[in-house]
């Protein structure tokens, strides 16, 4: 999966689509990219593994930034996500991921009505 792919379908997931979530689930069972593993996290109510998974993948700044914020999301640690967000913003002012954390982004999935 190019980044351009990974982004896309971040995008997706943070858009609520339902497919993107299922989507980005099965490609993290056969990925070592680090971003998406921490996304899948998000969104599998069984993500734990996925996210040991990025943080052993996070070979980057970026990546094991990103992978601490999950973490913190994760486990509703907002100010940890709010002081770890914006540090990571000012360099990586793209990340919709982290942008999307740092908003109060859902993990869960929307309801339909």
């Amino acid at each position: 999966m190019t980044p351009t792919d990974t982004e896309t379908l971040l995008r997706q997931v943070i858009g609520g689509d339902a497919a993107a979530r299922a989507d980005i689930i099965d490609r993290a069972r056969r990925s070592d990219e680090a971003i998406l593993l921490a996304a899948a996290a998000l969104v599998d109510p069984a993500g734990a593994d996925l996210l040991a998974r990025a943080a052993l993948s996070a070979t980057t700044t970026r990546d094991r930034q990103v992978v601490a914020i999950t973490a913190a999301h994760l486990t509703g640690d907002r100010d940890r996500v709010d002081a770890l967000a914006r540090d990571h913003l000012v360099d990586y002012p793209d990340s919709v991921l982290v942008s999307w954390m740092a908003a109060g982004g859902s993990s869960k999935p929307a309801r339909s009505s």
